[in-house]
């Protein structure tokens, strides 16, 4: 690398490692613990990438990149910063920086965005409409350091102020509506309603003509697309291909992928094409193990702000958390959370407490680990040894034969439905059972069965 980069931060071994590391890539380096000196040496025509920390003993690092465009136009601004929510990666896009990196970085990260930085002008064009005023709410329980949110951040800045349509995947609980409702909220069409509507909203002929009235030109998120019927899809088609004074913005979320959802016959292809212009997927909490200990913090914060007692987990308490496979996702989370903030006897929430509120949720299947080669039998008795594990000394709840074979029995039918189209026939064939038994397990297990084409 050829270049002189500043550096901005208030930890003297980000500095320190920074400037070494940049140096030894053959850069120039003039590090501070300063924005007044930042500023100051962007003044004076010095460096050719800036890398900025957020929070700075003299003021905020975001609040500064306007007056470096201003000053310097074209000079690449990467930030750094340890708040690591959706709305410092927003904050940074609204702000037009070059690049955003949550802390603790990647360091060989962090060295080739400031390559790309230094290697070509930034290209992105002027933003439009406000800027993000400090009345926003930093309230989004959209919190991870992960590679996977972060990324995830980026692309809701990228999208958030163009009119692409939207669809967000994930598993219930990812915080499917969150994501759409930030989009709304940072983008230009902010002050416009956002409006999220169900198949029951768009049931009658006029359906559509209420909603669009009542979204005026704002945002529209219709919840789980494969999930309304067909007719109503149809609407939805003729809906977006309307031409009217107030167009909305439309978004939808899923559970399944919308690709999958098609090739199922649950998904209209002209809805999906339509709808498809940028997919989000959100990941499951288990997915993201590491921004368990965050979420908590966050969680705890927010129940002490509404009068509960300032509490923290213990070590083990943190340990069995981060365990846990969290099958709700960041919504059981919370609400774990919560009642923990509530019951704890003590500041110190211990295991043991943890354990008494997990062998009271519903999912049998309680710990992760595990690869996939590993045995089906194998990660059964796995997951049982620590069911039990959970209750300690004590017994699980009675009747542990039937919601054990519940729980593998219902994916089992599932995915011979699925494999073979829909037909019963097929399915009782392929299960080796009769097709009456069939139909009882599919009706006792609330199945949902959708036939289709199979090529076979």
């Amino acid at each position: 690398m050829d270049g002189t980069v500043l550096v901005a931060d208030d930890d003297r071994t980000i500095r320190t490692v920074l400037t070494q590391a940049l140096t030894r890539a053959g850069c120039k380096v003039h590090a501070t613990s300063s924005l007044t000196t930042l500023m100051r040496w962007v003044a004076e025509g010095k460096g050719d990438v800036v890398i900025s920390d957020v929070v700075m003993p003299d003021g905020n690092g975001l609040e500064m990149l306007p007056k470096i465009a201003q000053d310097r136009p074209g000079l690449p601004v990467i930030v750094i910063s340890a708040q690591n929510t959706i709305m410092t990666a927003i904050q940074a896009a609204e702000a037009e920086a070059f690049d955003y990196l949550p802390k603790p970085f990647d360091l060989p990260d962090l060295m080739k965005r400031t390559r790309r930085a230094l290697e070509q002008k930034r290209r992105r064009a002027p933003g439009s409409g406000d800027r993000l005023s400090g009345e926003r709410p930093d309230e989004l329980p959209l919190v991870g350091r992960t590679p996977v949110m972060q990324a995830l951040y980026r692309v809701v800045a990228r999208v958030m102020n163009t009119d692409l349509p939207v669809i967000v995947t994930g598993e219930s609980g990812t915080g499917k509506s969150l994501i759409a409702r930030a989009i709304h909220d940072f983008s230009d069409r902010r002050t416009l309603p956002f409006v999220t509507v169900t198949e029951a909203d768009l049931s009658d002929l006029e359906g559509p003509a209420r909603v669009l009235a009542r979204v005026k030109g704002g945002t529209l998120l219709i919840d789980e697309i494969p999930d309304i019927g067909d007719e109503v899809q149809a609407r939805i088609v003729r809906m977006m291909d309307a031409p009217g004074e107030h167009v909305p913005r439309f978004m939808a979320t899923s559970q399944i992928d919308p690709a999958r959802a098609t090739e199922q016959g649950r998904l209209r292809r002209d809805l999906y094409y339509r709808l498809g212009g940028a997919t989000l997927q959100l990941p499951a909490l288990r997915d993201r193990v590491d921004d368990i200990p965050l979420l908590v913090e966050h969680f705890l914060a927010r129940a002490e702000r509404d009068g509960a007692p300032r509490r923290w987990l213990s070590p083990e308490a943190q340990d069995l958390f981060r365990r846990y496979s969290w099958p709700g996702n960041v919504r059981q989370l919370e609400n774990a959370v919560r009642r923990l903030s509530l019951t704890s006897r003590t500041d110190e929430i211990s295991r043991a407490e943890v354990e008494s509120m997990l062998r009271s949720q519903p999912e049998v299947e309680p710990i992760l680990g595990g690869g996939e080669s590993e045995k089906l039998s194998a990660s059964v008795a796995r997951h049982l040894r620590r069911y039990f594990d959970l209750h300690g000394n004590m017994l699980p709840p009675p009747g542990l034969y039937q919601r054990i074979l519940r729980e593998v029995e219902a994916p089992l039918i599932e995915i011979a439905l699925d494999a073979t189209g829909g037909n019963q026939a097929k399915c009782a064939d392929l299960l080796g059972i009769n097709r009456n038994t069939l139909r009882k397990k599919i009706r006792d297990l609330d199945i949902e069965v959708t036939r289709r084409r199979k090529l076979m």
